[in-house]
């Protein structure tokens, strides 16, 4: 994996920019640690997201991203604001970054676009991205329709700038076969929920380690803003409206606000994020044992299959 140069990291590991979750002070831990820390903007105004930058660089010397969520409300004022605080990396996603693509690279930031497939990687690559995070459907949160690792190397094969694997990555094992199938590096996310140091209510983290393989299910497919999330009362209701009412404004009236509910520790009406590899979330560890382990496993396995 050789994401490593081009970010300024220690690990080809990339944190996931979680809504109401990646702040600061989370993400200037996970930098710390050698991966590559990122503040989320989704859930956040744009002033929000200057503090927090403004914040994260007096916590830490080390390589850190801004996650870039185009269908945020504040988008113009946000895509101004990484300009304006001298942001080195962004990754973007939750819309189509072409408006913003151009001035954002001739400020000298380096822009990588989550991406669902062939099509958007190979435009984002014509406009300029330094990199690609493919997400496939396995993923916590919004995400596309193709699954990971089947899609992986079409998205390599597609493109001449490095790809990331996202969704799907919760050991070593994943990493060191995303390696296999061409990517450059992983982004992580539902992995780092049950971290020591992750701002979530208890209830959350509880929910994870007790989930069973087959607890998350996918709301929101007729929005074309599809998420996974685990089974729970509210996801019920919303897959009820999809299937049954098409009342949409009831839809959308119990959507707003139900990730911070779930953050908050409402673990009934709250959406309750995570992928499909929720059977790997099994304790509390530190963001030190997650990483730390996660690199030795990745290591091992390619000792393993004798790789260098």
């Amino acid at each position: 994996m050789n994401i490593n140069n081009i970010l300024n990291i220690k690990y080809p590991i990339i944190q996931g920019g979680m809504a109401h979750i990646s702040t600061a002070e989370f993400a200037a831990k996970v930098s710390e640690l050698g991966a590559l820390g990122q503040i989320a903007s989704g859930g956040f105004t744009a002033e929000q997201v200057r503090s927090g930058i403004k914040k994260i660089r007096t916590l830490t010397d080390k390589a850190f991203g801004v996650n870039v969520v185009i269908l945020n409300k504040d988008i113009d004022k946000l895509a101004e604001v990484v300009i304006e605080e001298k942001v080195d990396i962004i990754t973007v996603g939750a819309g189509n970054p072409k408006p913003y693509m151009k001035k954002w690279i001739d400020a000298g930031i380096r822009v990588i676009p989550i991406i669902a497939n062939i099509k958007m990687a190979k435009s984002v690559e014509a406009l300029g991205a330094s990199a690609v995070i493919f997400e496939g459907a396995e993923a916590g949160g919004h995400i596309g329709s193709l699954n990971t690792f089947p899609e992986l190397p079409a998205i390599v094969d597609s493109v001449n700038i490095p790809v990331i694997c996202a969704g799907g990555v919760y050991n070593g094992k994943h990493m060191f076969a995303a390696e296999v199938l061409g990517a450059s590096g992983v982004q992580i996310g539902s992995r780092l929920l049950v971290a020591e140091e992750t701002p979530i209510d208890e209830a959350y983290k509880k929910a994870l380690i007790e989930g069973k393989d087959s607890d998350t299910i996918v709301t929101g497919i007729t929005t074309k803003a599809p998420v996974r999330v685990i089974k729970n009362e509210l996801a019920k209701r919303l897959n009820e409206i999809e299937i049954g009412s098409k009342d949409m404004d009831e839809f959308f009236k119990l959507a707003t606000g139900s990730t911070k509910r779930a953050v908050d520790g409402d673990i009934d009406m709250g959406s309750i994020l995570c992928g499909q590899g929720i059977y790997y979330l099994n304790k509390i560890e530190s963001l030190k044992e997650i990483i730390e382990n996660l690199m030795k496993d990745y290591l091992q396995v390619k000792k393993t299959w004798n790789c260098n």
